[in-house]
């Protein structure tokens, strides 16, 4: 047997077997109902909490901005500028 003929053989041999070895998942039982994939309302919470956290703080911070701005313009105008 040449060693083409074997890489072949063995190629088809190895597609056969990853072919084979898929199958039709089983199906759901019946009896039982699915668990609710749904998450509780702490998690929601959490998850929200954790997404408006930076934006809060960004909130913060751009306002601190602007009354040090209004601050430094005030001091400008008073000092005759």
């Amino acid at each position: 047997m040449s060693h083409l003929h074997r890489m072949t053989v063995a190629t088809a041999l190895l597609a056969a077997l990853a072919l084979g070895a898929c199958s039709k998942p089983e199906a759901p039982d019946k009896e039982q109902p699915p668990e609710p994939q749904a998450t509780s309302a702490s998690d929601a919470t959490g998850m929200r909490d954790a997404i408006q956290a930076p934006i809060e703080r960004a909130k913060a911070a751009e306002q601190a901005v602007q009354d040090a701005s209004q601050a430094q313009d005030d001091a400008i105008e008073a000092s005759g500028g």
